[in-house]
């Protein structure tokens, strides 16, 4: 299958009082064409640096010191800024994570998904008004025609997710990077907009790369998955294959932490008890321990992942950072 976005040894830095924080961290990873690769991890690992990253909107004083971002064969690292915006909405468009924050208050959501199409010289003023309307039927909101003429406050945190979708899609997009599209949302409404992701997923023909916390989200949408901890990515595997069989330590704790039903969380006499929990804390990007990052709460450490850094190598056909199955040398053991 033809590769739409390869990332190389991309890293982000953030300079600080403590240090000099690496949110990313030679991060590589891929996306196939009408693929959904799931990038997951807890809260503050890097995902969202990634996302922007891949667009190069990094927040300041952030900046991307190193790596490759190619995109249908041009890397986007070696652009000029006045190129780059090409690629911005037209090429990948980004669903930010919180409706309440990106939506500008003072315009229409009507205005703001017709917005893209005018910036780009695809539509004038009328027409895309008009588009933004078919745009909003598409996403499933009802009574568009009237609903385009609202503000962000008269709408739900649903109808505001909804509408972010419909502006990402403005532009028809070849790819889409959704960075948490449900956090924010009740269960319900977290189906009914991934049930939607996965159906303009098929009919736009689109490839996407979704950003979670959330290992349910991800098991459910995604084809092939990339789990990553303290700014790197330490496990990459088909999404059947990690579930059914972590390699990384991170990863099978992450999955023993999910509750189910009748399982973890319930005792032999069917009173309740605590799931189990990775020990310990995520590790400050500023101070990061010596050799593997996840050392200090691996059930599994050895004398070599407290001095050497594991990285990323192939294991079946997917890849793992882990001297459980390499050696400091790069040897499967």
């Amino acid at each position: 299958m033809p590769r739409i976005l390869e990332v190389t040894d991309l890293s982000a830095h953030f300079p600080s009082e403590a240090g000099v924080v690496r949110a990313v961290d030679r991060v590589s990873f891929h996306v196939d064409e009408g693929e959904t690769l799931g990038l997951v991890g807890e809260s503050g690992c890097g995902k969202s640096i990634t996302a922007l990253s891949i667009v190069r909107l990094v927040p300041p004083p952030g900046r991307i010191v190193s790596g490759r971002i190619v995109y249908k064969g041009t890397d986007l690292m070696t652009l000029p800024e006045r190129r780059m915006r090409r690629y911005r909405g037209r090429e990948i468009a980004l669903i930010f994570q919180e409706p309440s924050t990106a939506l500008n208050p003072v315009f229409t959501v009507g205005y703001q998904i017709a917005e893209g199409l005018i910036v780009h010289g695809i539509m004038k003023k009328k027409e895309a008004l008009r588009e933004a309307v078919r745009l909003m039927e598409l996403v499933r909101i009802a009574d568009a025609g009237r609903r385009a003429r609202e503000y962000p406050h008269q709408m739900s945190g649903g109808m505001r997710q909804r509408v972010l979708i419909a502006m990402a899609l403005a532009c028809r997009p070849s790819l889409l990077v959704a960075d948490e599209p449900t956090t924010a949302l009740d269960v319900t409404l977290q189906a009914e907009i991934l049930d939607m992701l996965r159906v303009l997923k098929r009919d736009l023909r689109l490839s996407l790369l979704l950003i979670s916390h959330n290992l349910g989200v991800i098991a459910e949408t995604a084809d092939r998955v990339a789990v990553m901890y303290a700014g790197r990515i330490v496990e990459e595997a088909g999404a059947r294959p990690l579930f059914a069989s972590p390699k990384h330590p991170y990863t099978a704790g992450l999955l023993r932490s999910m509750p189910r039903l009748g399982g973890a969380e319930t005792g032999s006499g069917g009173g309740r008890r605590r799931l189990p929990a990775i020990e310990g804390n995520v590790p400050d990007l500023a101070r990061l321990p010596s050799g593997c990052a996840f050392h200090p709460r691996c059930p599994d450490v050895m004398a070599e992942c407290r001095v050497h850094t594991p990285g990323l190598l192939p294991l079946g056909d997917g890849a793992v950072a882990c001297f459980k199955h390499h050696d400091p040398g790069g040897r499967p053991r």
